[in-house]
């Protein structure tokens, strides 16, 4: 049970109670009522529905061909590559090996030509692959389309087995001065599509959590795909302008994508 198929409302705790205007704005299980010690019926079937995506999500098939297929077909160069996870079950085991690329991956990489690059996005499976089977190329050719002209930037990467650090060893091969992993995020009760973007200035040996920056919740009931790639930019922009990611690095794009609108424009 996967996808986007629209979330059967949970049962009414009945109009006067003041926690029913509060579940027009959350997707969070409040006011759900209750039969005797348990919840009702219709909200344990839900949130049996919603375990079962959350853990669908998580076995689901990465489509890598398909993703390889539709940003070939929009103009851009991919490259496949693997963790040292072999397989999904071995991946759930060892997170550390979902961090390591294999050999033949680094190989791959490390012959790709026309480096250094500025930038190198990856397109990875992590604990959801059918959020970046949803949104993953959308994100990243929004994104790519939003940057400056003169940007060098590498083939796009599509990793299986991958966790968010696995960004480093890539950036590396790559010599790229910026990695930008789009991952599916573990997924929850609510949502088991949703994607992760994270962010890190010279990918390389001895990051942590600390030197990136991340974008969450990206899905159609949160940070919308078609928005996405337009803020990621704008934080892959500020990154290079200041030499930095992390903690240092404020996501201010929101507030600078308001401030251009209100700008009054001068005529040309």
């Amino acid at each position: 049970m996967t996808g986007d198929t629209p979330k059967t409302p949970a049962p009414s705790v009945g109009a006067d109670h003041p926690l029913e205007r509060l579940r027009q704005f959350t997707e969070a299980r409040i006011g759900l009522g209750r039969h005797g010690a348990g919840l009702p019926t219709a909200a344990h079937l839900d949130f049996a529905e919603a375990h079962a995506k959350a853990r669908d999500a998580v076995h689901s098939e990465f489509q890598a061909g398909a993703l390889a297929k539709t940003l070939e077909e929009a103009g851009f160069d991919t490259v496949a590559i693997e963790s040292q996870a072999s397989d999904r079950a071995t991946y759930l085991r060892r997170p550390d090996l979902g961090r390591r690329l294999s050999e033949g991956s680094r190989q791959k990489l490390e012959a790709t030509s026309g480096g250094p690059f500025d930038l190198v996005v990856v397109l990875a499976d992590g604990l959801s692959a059918t959020a970046v089977n949803a949104h993953g190329a959308a994100v990243a050719t929004g994104l790519l389309a939003a940057l400056p002209e003169g940007w060098t930037v590498a083939p796009v990467v599509i990793a299986s087995g991958a966790r968010v650090a696995l960004s480093d060893p890539i950036g590396e091969a790559l010599d790229a001065k910026i990695a930008l992993i789009l991952i599916g995020e573990r997924p929850g009760l609510s949502a088991a599509n949703s994607l992760g973007a994270y962010l890190t200035f010279r990918p390389g040996p001895g990051r942590s959590d600390a030197d990136r920056n991340c974008v969450s919740n990206i899905r159609p009931g949160g940070l919308r795909p078609e928005i996405a790639g337009e803020k990621l930019a704008g934080l892959i922009v500020r990154a290079a302008e200041l030499g930095l990611s992390g903690t240092r690095l404020k996501d201010d794009a929101d507030d600078r994508i308001a401030a251009d609108a209100a700008s009054p424009q001068l005529p040309g």
